[in-house]
């Protein structure tokens, strides 16, 4: 069963991870948000793509879920000590994956070509394509201002109050032949259960991705999505005060209005059943399961479920 996985953050790779580990070698592709990429210290940074990488490389950190496990840290504490800023911390193994990223960039490849030369280096079975080529910047609008995103998520610890959200650059981002070309071979498509205002939102806005996956759908290949909110709150980040202070409902309820008319099947936490009525009134299937995945058997187990209720109705 090809797979394509739109993602971003932890919550959505140990789905990746879950998927992988269920699908033969090959068969998934995950299409990274990549609104939240900053440069820090001249090198480019993709927190979202990276967090995918790490879990599918095996790599990453089990307590944080994101990083790498068993990381230093002496360039930090250096840069610190010749006065540049050191809040948002880059690891020194993590370090060495921007270093080769920018390096490759200057010399002019593309962010996707870049992207796959890191994988494979790192024994990755599955693809993982930038959702763009192009340079896309999710800004926050709170009380301060128009806020950088990384600024909002990691200096501020996601405190000021979320007003508005836009994708700087997204009006002439184009998606990549790599993506269009996975949602056209894909035999179902899956929506990870990631922020869908700052993590989802960003790939859907860019241009053809939206059309590629209706299209799919046309064709016969569902699609379905995953609930980060559980319990009205998120599992991590803050996907719950987001939908809050922009006026949705803080529940799967909520989080599925977002995706109503594009989605087949919505997978929700068993403590949430009660809400499956309202889920299917919108004109989905309710998946209702544990949807905790707290390690790599449940990744599985939710992984495989969301792809039998698929199969279902394929």
């Amino acid at each position: 069963m090809r797979v394509v996985a739109l993602a971003g953050g932890v919550g959505g790779a140990r789905l990746a991870e879950g998927l992988q580990a269920a699908l033969p070698p090959g068969d998934l592709t995950v299409v990274a948000n990549t609104g939240d990429d900053t440069e820090r210290h001249g090198l480019l940074v993709c927190p979202d793509h990276d967090t995918v990488l790490y879990t599918l490389a095996g790599i990453a950190d089990p307590v944080q879920g994101w990083g790498i496990a068993g990381e230093s840290w002496a360039v930090m504490e250096r840069l610190g000590v010749l006065g540049e800023e050191t809040w948002f911390r880059l690891g020194d193994r993590d370090m060495a994956t921007h270093i080769v990223r920018t390096a490759r960039l200057r010399a002019g490849a593309r962010l996707t070509d870049a992207s796959l030369a890191i994988q494979a280096a790192l024994g990755v079975p599955s693809r993982i394509l930038p959702m763009t080529d192009d340079a896309v910047r999710t800004r926050v609008l709170t009380d301060e201002g128009w806020l950088e995103f990384q600024d909002y998520f990691v200096r501020l610890r996601q405190l000021p109050e979320v007003r508005a959200v836009r994708f700087d650059g997204v009006d002439v981002a184009e998606p990549t032949p790599e993506v269009l070309d996975a949602v056209d071979a894909a035999e179902v498509v899956v929506l990870c259960p990631s922020n869908p205002i700052v993590s989802v939102a960003p790939i859907l806005a860019i241009r053809g991705i939206r059309d590629a996956i209706r299209a799919a759908r046309g064709r016969g290949a569902p699609v379905a999505a995953v609930s980060p909110i559980v319990g009205g709150k998120a599992l991590k980040g803050p996907a719950d005060r987001m939908l809050a202070s922009l006026g949705h409902e803080v529940s799967a309820v909520g989080v599925a209005r977002l995706y109503a008319g594009m989605v087949d099947v919505f997978v929700l936490d068993a403590e949430d059943a009660a809400l499956a009525p309202d889920v299917e009134a919108l004109g989905m299937r309710a998946l209702v399961t544990d949807t905790i995945m707290t390690d790599g058997d449940a990744r599985v187990r939710v992984a495989r479920e969301t792809l039998a209720a698929l199969a279902a109705i394929a």
